[in-house]
């Protein structure tokens, strides 16, 4: 019976191509504008490493005292560095990492090539295994390297592309900030986004590449300077020792903890350590990814209002939609009228018409497929280069295209299908 409801359907639909077209580029339409914002929007807002959110956690400490708190009584997002080398050295965690955002200039060894500015940061050893960080060659540094302050680095894939031609570069001299280091790792296209480790430097989504990683004592001891926020309750003393003991905050901390059991020893942990370096009552806290991710507002609430925004814009062209089978099918009402008097049931007509609306949601679906790959690229074309994962494309995308594009106009053709079955059969044959 299927069979024979889609021929009608086809024969139908032939019969009006300037129509059907007319349907099929509206549901195209509504569909591609629904999909590319709920792309975009999923895309910025889902969690950035599934396989281990549950166990990373921030923990902050309110080194200001209750006079500097905001009016939610929440302590400063980063650390000051008294705070973040005790919280280092304590090693409470399974495993830990300060970080700081910098932006030190590469001096290229290739004779007229000139100096540039890199983007990276300063971490600990355990940030590789933690965030389970990829590497095309070499691997992270040791925590002997830390301790012993080694001048090592892990460099990104494009710097390495740049610098010594995408080959494996592990034991070569890369000089930063006039300052030679040996490259112990070369990272294999790691690119989060947002740059979860350290969303208060910079917001979350990083336009600059990921050029380099350097040991977290090193680069103290080398100063390279601090990029990105770093709010003080009091102005620091001159140079990059005055930072150093100042009570700016300026570096993030993540932690790995494996349980509900590690977490809450953590919590009291951080509890005491409160208690016992500041005058007030301890202010902590300790939020995992996610939660802290939403604190941190990485997707701006307006952001939200765009997936309502294609929601909507769909709803009109469904709409839109709804009129145009309307008028189509009743002015078939006379076959109708007919096919009713010869014994034909409602649901028979209904069906019939319905069949007819999921084909055109399907060919209209197949449109916005091609609509939501455009606007994906368009989105692409403005974004910076190292956003491009926001604009991605994959095949659950595509499915769940033509599923919403099919099944909305399934659901916009019942109450013309309806309209259409409830035809009198004895009225037309008179008129006719």
């Amino acid at each position: 019976m299927f069979g024979y409801y889609l021929d009608l359907a086809l024969r139908s639909l032939k019969r009006h191509p300037g129509l059907t077209a007319l349907m099929a580029l509206s549901i195209a339409i509504g569909v591609a504008l629904a999909m590319t914002t709920w792309a975009l929007v999923h895309l910025m807002s889902r969690d950035p490493i599934p396989q281990k959110s549950a166990q990373l956690f921030f923990p902050t400490v309110d080194a200001w005292g209750p006079s500097a708190r905001n009016k939610d009584n929440e302590p400063s997002d980063l650390l000051d560095y008294a705070t973040a080398t005790a919280l280092l050295k304590d090693h409470r965690a399974r495993r830990q990492s300060p970080a700081y955002w910098m932006n030190p200039a590469i001096i290229p060894d290739k004779p007229g090539a000139h100096p540039f500015v890199s983007s990276g940061f300063a971490v600990s050893s355990e940030l590789f295994p933690m965030l389970d960080i990829p590497f095309e060659y070499g691997s992270g540094w040791t925590a002997d390297d830390d301790a012993s302050r080694a001048r090592v680095v892990v460099i990104g894939h494009d710097l390495n592309e740049r610098i010594f031609g995408g080959g494996n570069s592990v034991g070569r001299t890369l000089t930063i900030a006039g300052h030679a280091y040996r490259v112990v790792g070369v990272l294999d296209h790691w690119n989060p986004q947002p740059v979860y480790f350290d969303v208060p430097a910079f917001g979350g989504f990083m336009v600059q590449r990921l050029g380099i990683l350097l040991p977290f004592h090193t680069a103290i001891d080398m100063a390279v300077p601090q990029a990105g926020e770093r709010p003080c309750l009091e102005a620091p003393e001159r140079g990059f020792d005055g930072l150093l003991r100042s009570n700016c905050t300026w570096i993030s901390y993540i932690v790995q903890l494996d349980d509900a059991t590690a977490v809450h020893g953590y919590e009291s942990y951080l509890h005491a350590y409160a208690q016992a370096n500041y005058r007030w009552p301890p202010n902590t806290r300790l939020r995992g990814l996610l939660a802290w991710l939403d604190y941190q507002k990485v997707v701006p609430p307006n952001v939200f209002i765009l997936r309502l925004v294609g929601v909507g814009l769909l709803i009109v062209c469904l709409v839109n939609t709804i009129g145009l089978l309307l008028a189509k099918f009743m002015r078939r009402s006379a076959e109708i009228g007919v096919r009713r008097a010869l014994g034909a049931r409602r649901s028979a007509i209904c069906a019939q018409f319905l069949t007819e609306g999921a084909l055109v949601g399907l060919v209209g679906s197949l449109g916005g497929l091609l609509f939501t790959w455009l606007g994906m690229l368009w989105l692409r074309a403005r974004f910076p280069e190292t956003w491009s994962g926001l604009t991605r494309i994959d095949v659950p995308l595509l499915c769940l295209t033509l599923a919403i594009g099919i099944g909305a106009t399934v659901l916009a053709a019942v109450y013309p299908a309806l309209r259409a079955a409830g035809v009198r059969p004895a009225w037309h044959l008179k008129t006719s």
